[in-house]
């Protein structure tokens, strides 16, 4: 998968856009990033903010070596070692649907 691939897999699945990368937030201040996809040149990289709100690094691959699942997840990146991802990435998904239904 190259970079824009993974940014449209991001966005549908909801990702949003947080100081140019593919950010989650936490649920209860979703304009504050807590994991985001960094791009590089050759490599894109998985990063955690730690409580004293420096990022972490927990995985990086080259684009080459990112490769989509049966289900379109990127496989490559540790996605599967983050035990509460999914539902991080759920989170997220269900705060921007049911954001569309106010009004």
């Amino acid at each position: 998968m190259d970079r824009e691939e993974l940014t449209a897999w991001a966005l549908s699945n909801g990702w949003q856009i947080l100081a140019g990368c593919p950010s989650l937030t936490k649920p209860s201040s979703p304009k504050e990033a807590i994991v985001r996809m960094v791009f590089k040149a050759t490599v894109v990289n998985l990063e955690v903010k730690k409580p004293a709100g420096k990022w972490e690094k927990i995985s990086g691959e080259a684009y080459g070596k990112v490769v989509p699942d049966e289900d379109g997840q990127p496989q490559g990146l540790g996605f599967e070692r983050i035990p509460s991802f999914s539902m991080l990435m759920r989170d997220n998904r269900d705060r921007q649907v049911f954001a569309g239904f106010k009004g």
